[in-house]
């Protein structure tokens, strides 16, 4: 039996259950029904409200989220290239790391208002200290080597040794840091997004909320699951296999 297709048996299997302790257990409001939710995923694409929620939600995170590795890649690149920055600032950074991205949020209403610029403000710090140890890491795990071969053939120690050697032979590392720092972006943007105002598909699970609406709060939790999902897959795992296989690290066996 294929992958596919056991896949396909575990979530008919999955909705059966699911329907089937609705009716069973008579969870009422508390729980949404399988054809509940078919019906709020039906009236909200309808009337565009979960359309315009993820494609709203979609362009923050985007934008969020190519900021982080941008940042996140030059940082990496500094701590591992200079010891002075990775004492002190690379400190730091381990230390933020470990503060969650909605702490933030309260500090970026001050500065920026309840507005679209806290939410992508949250979300690229989420993604872009997971980001700038992933690159560390890559980086210092370079075959010197490589960077002898390098300076030996004049590409020096600046911008070109960056974009041409280093961030290519750290490639297998740091898709490993892309992959986390997309959940991370994920986690950030809908945690600020319930807060903060503006569409989004954080202030609709909100709405659902405040409307004890469990079958709109259901749909949004499977749209950001089935996101999340279908971008690693067969965006983030693809390249990673074709990274790893270029690098002889994985067999181009099945």
């Amino acid at each position: 039996m294929s992958t596919a297709l056991r896949r396909g048996l575990f979530l008919v299997l999955l909705l059966i259950a699911w329907e089937a302790g609705f009716r069973i257990f008579d969870w009422g409001w508390k729980f949404p029904s399988v054809t509940q939710t078919f019906q709020a995923f039906y009236d909200g694409f309808v009337h565009g409200q979960l359309l315009e929620a993820t494609f709203q939600s979609l362009t923050r995170l985007l934008l969020a989220f190519a900021i982080s590795i941008l940042v996140g890649t030059v940082l990496g690149f500094l701590f591992a290239r200079y010891r002075l920055i990775d004492d002190t600032i690379g400190f730091l950074v381990v230390a933020l790391q470990t503060i969650p991205s909605i702490a933030w949020l309260p500090f970026a209403i001050i500065w920026f208002g309840m507005n679209d610029f806290s939410v992508i403000f949250i979300t690229t710090l989420g993604a872009t200290w997971t980001m700038a140890m992933a690159s560390r890491t890559g980086i210092k795990n370079i075959p010197s080597i490589y960077i002898k071969a390098a300076q030996t053939m004049g590409t020096g120690d600046g911008m070109r040794m960056f974009y041409q050697i280093m961030v290519p032979a750290a490639f297998p590392h740091m898709i490993t840091g892309v992959r986390v720092a997309w959940a991370f972006a994920w986690r950030a943007l809908v945690a600020g997004e319930l807060i903060a105002k503006g569409v989004g598909l954080g202030q609709l699970l909100q709405d659902g909320r405040n409307l004890a609406d469990t079958a709109l709060m259901l749909c949004i939790v499977i749209i950001i699951a089935v996101l999340g999902t279908v971008s690693d897959h067969f965006c983030f795992k693809r390249l990673e296999d074709k990274l790893l296989l270029r690098y002889g690290l994985i067999s181009g066996k099945k």
